[in-house]
């Protein structure tokens, strides 16, 4: 009996002790979602290896098996059917995504991203590219240039919401 009674003292004793961690999904909304350097990691290597080589050598079957579901490759919503693809043929900018994927990585807001000052400089003027986890594997997320004026939080009037010009006098 009296080792019955010492090992229920001892077991509240002992998990009173532990720590209880409940989340509380309210103050997770606010949060932005953060990760640690990866640039140690072998599967974050292997991936930015086998996407440096599929960018160097323009392999679209390739890169389009790395790329996240969601990918973003524009501030606005693009023609219907257009691929990141074509919207980079057109606008060359192959040399440019190239260039970023030799770039240094660098955690930021739940992304690995490059150039390094892209992370440092919220301002950042130039193009930036993100890679994320997705389902425990790496995907490439986006690759896009400094956002315009207004880019992503207004978009452009409808046609028929637009001011007519002026009649010639």
């Amino acid at each position: 009996m009296f080792l019955r009674a010492a090992v229920v003292v001892l077991s509240v004793v002992f998990l009173a002790g532990c720590p209880f961690d409940r989340k509380d999904p309210k103050k997770a909304q606010g949060k932005k979602a953060t990760m640690k350097d990866q640039n140690g990691d072998t599967s974050f290597q292997a991936f930015l290896g086998r996407l440096r080589k599929a960018v160097e050598t323009k392999d679209k079957v390739g890169i389009a098996s790395m790329l996240a579901p969601d990918f973003g490759y524009r501030w606005d919503k693009g023609p219907e059917g257009e691929t990141p693809f074509a919207y980079w043929d057109r606008h060359k900018l192959w040399g440019t995504l190239a260039s970023v994927m030799r770039e240094r990585w660098t955690p930021h807001e739940g992304f690995m991203v490059a150039p390094p000052q892209f992370a440092e400089n919220e301002s950042y003027p130039g193009y930036r590219a993100g890679l994320t986890m997705v389902n425990g594997s790496w995907r490439f997320a986006y690759f896009v240039g400094a956002p315009g004026p207004g880019d992503g939080s207004q978009s452009a009037p409808a046609p028929e919401e637009q001011a007519l010009p002026s009649l010639p006098q």
